[in-house]
């Protein structure tokens, strides 16, 4: 039985993580992924458009998804591997806060956070295989 004080709480119909993207413009989008889900598939699953965002598809073959988040943020995620590491060592304007959005996972620790999308990407696939 709802009772009228029942009803005025907001209640989330679902498991839903609010995450606010910051894009190369300055501009705020906020998107909404569940518990599990890496920033990447969140941006595929809400198709954000952030030019070059993912190359990959999240194979840690690139470092298209490079994104920045703040300390307090940066210390909730998960470890970082070796494999993002060396990844992230050919992000463009790597930071110490910098992680690959395929690598992090949201949870409900991470709900309202802002992840800002870098002003360039590099794809180092393209200089190995000789294009650009």
């Amino acid at each position: 039985m709802v009772t009228p004080r029942d009803a005025a709480v907001p209640r989330r119909s679902d498991n839903k993580v609010t995450v606010h993207f910051v894009n190369r413009d300055g501009e705020r989008i906020t998107a909404r992924g569940s518990p599990g889900d890496s920033l990447l598939d969140l941006v595929i699953n809400e198709d954000l458009d952030f030019d070059g965002f993912g190359a990959c598809e999240g194979t840690l073959a690139c470092s298209t998804c490079h994104l920045i988040f703040q300390q307090d943020v940066y210390e909730k995620l998960g470890p970082v591997t070796d494999e993002e590491l060396d990844m992230l060592d050919l992000a463009y304007g790597l930071t110490d806060t910098s992680r690959l959005g395929c690598q992090v996972c949201l949870t409900r620790a991470l709900e309202g956070m802002e992840a800002r999308v870098p002003e360039s990407v590099a794809d180092i696939r393209q200089s190995q295989d000789g294009s650009s």
